[in-house]
């Protein structure tokens, strides 16, 4: 039977030794550091991962200074209170994106920002009490509560926060396979929480962060 051992070895061999390997892992932030980013700056990340869905990153990351300025720097409340009007003003807006689904988005994400954080103290203290086990409960309550952050985008905007997750990439799907771990497509309820009962097992073995488990299951092959 595979052993995270096994997977890690691969990937050390693969990387040309642990120190190449672990300059390509992520780090997860502490609860307590996921609780003092400011609200506007998870809103500012939701919204960046919202935008660069679909087009070149570096090209969103560029017109990104102009997205603060017009969204009163994503502080959430100010953007709750942005008008219809003001919202289609924006598709005349040239230094930003124009594309209205995701331009109200903002705002919808916003108004759902603020009721989260007035429930349990800031975005970021309600992503802090999510387990490592609930992971891919997260995910689906990204879905719900917020606009255009079903699929993949949730677990990309947490990894972008700091908030330990795995992700499904496709790589990450083959390493999977390839290990003998996982055989479906990680899409729907059932299927997630077989992967979630794969990573459960993985960190138990490990005690490393989901986010690296994640990164060193794609390393672990070509």
């Amino acid at each position: 039977m595979t052993t995270f051992k096994d997977i890690q070895a691969a990937a050390v061999a693969r990387n040309g030794g642990s120190a190449a390997l672990g300059k390509k892992l992520p780090r997860a932030k502490s609860d307590r550091a996921l609780r003092a980013v400011g609200d506007d700056r998870y809103l500012s990340a939701m919204s960046l991962r919202v935008f660069s869905a679909g087009l070149k990153h570096a090209m969103v990351q560029a017109k990104w200074p102009a997205f603060e300025d017009i969204f009163h720097g994503f502080e959430p409340h100010a953007v709750r209170a942005m008008t219809d009007e003001e919202l289609e003003a924006l598709m005349g807006e040239r230094r930003i994106i124009r594309h209205w689904g995701k331009i109200k988005s903002v705002r919808a994400n916003a108004a759902a920002m603020c009721e989260i954080a007035a429930a349990s103290g800031g975005m970021g203290a309600w992503l802090a009490a999510w387990e490592p086990a609930q992971t891919v409960d997260l995910w689906d309550q990204l879905s719900k509560c917020f606009t255009q952050l079903g699929g993949n985008s949730g677990p990309y905007f947490l990894r972008m926060v700091g908030k330990d997750t795995f992700n499904l990439t496709p790589y990450v799907l083959a390493a999977l396979r390839h290990w003998s771990l996982y055989e479906g497509t990680g899409k729907g309820k059932r299927e997630r929480a077989k992967l979630q009962a794969v990573f459960n097992a993985l960190q138990a073995e490990s005690s490393l962060p989901l986010c690296q488990i994640s990164m060193t299951l794609a390393q672990s092959i070509d």
